[in-house]
């Protein structure tokens, strides 16, 4: 519990050094995004020195038995997808945002409250929605998110909508199959096992974290099936 303490108190004088940084970063778009992404690489360099919490990222095989895959109605021929990812703690966060070019994550509109960091995200393109809209606030976060993957970005989404605890399977939202019908846009389902390292409250433990890109799903998945692929491998 002491190491659980002495990261946490690290971690948050890290954030509290890095908003001046941050807002320098704000004048420009690029730089801004280069700055949040730096501030996550540090978090997973503090993660491992001070926690002892590594990760191993796995991707799916793209052959089998040394025959390569044949192409699929899955695979579109510009590599779009929607990440779909498990959500157990920050290092998801961190590993994926600094692992996949040009992402961008749908968050709560609140987040872009927090001082600094929250002008940051916004500034760095994170697309916030409103829950309480309902249908109405989906065809405006279809048409934003629409707009940004035109313009060669990727989309990261955590479909629980909030952060799970190991071994809870929290039912998808509804909000990821209306985004893949709509945009036409396969589902690249991503599980983890961080929160057994880093979870949400109590104890941290060293070790290494998994990060499983699962093979690709097309638009018209079900929910049962995505949440199985986000699930197969998941703490």
């Amino acid at each position: 519990m002491f190491r659980t303490v002495i990261f946490k108190i690290l971690l948050g004088l890290y954030f509290v050094l890095w908003s001046p940084i941050l807002l320098i970063g704000l004048i420009s778009k690029p730089l801004n995004r280069f700055f949040v992404l730096t501030c996550a690489s540090g978090v997973l360099v503090l993660a491992r020195l001070v926690a002892g919490i590594k990760y191993v990222i796995h991707y799916p095989p793209v052959e089998e038995n040394g025959v390569p895959v044949a192409p699929n109605g899955n695979i579109r021929l510009d590599g779009k997808s929607i990440i779909a990812a498990k959500h157990m703690s920050i290092l998801e966060i961190a590993v994926l945002s600094t692992h996949v070019p040009n992402s961008f994550f749908i968050i709560k509109r609140e987040l872009l409250w927090i001082p600094i960091y929250g002008w940051a995200f916004w500034r760095m393109g994170l697309q916030p929605v409103n829950r309480a809209r309902g249908a109405t606030n989906m065809k405006k976060l279809t048409h934003a998110v629409a707009k940004k993957i035109m313009d060669g970005q990727n989309l990261i989404i955590f479909p629980e909508g909030t952060r799970a605890k190991p071994g809870q399977h929290i039912p998808l939202r509804r909000g990821l199959l209306f985004l893949a019908h709509e945009l036409k846009l396969p589902i690249l389902p991503v599980g983890t096992d961080a929160g057994v390292y880093w979870p949400k409250h109590g104890k941290m433990r060293s070790g290494t974290a998994h990060i499983w890109f699962e093979p690709m799903l097309p638009c018209n998945a079900s929910l049962d099936e995505i949440s199985e692929a986000i699930n197969r491998h998941s703490a």
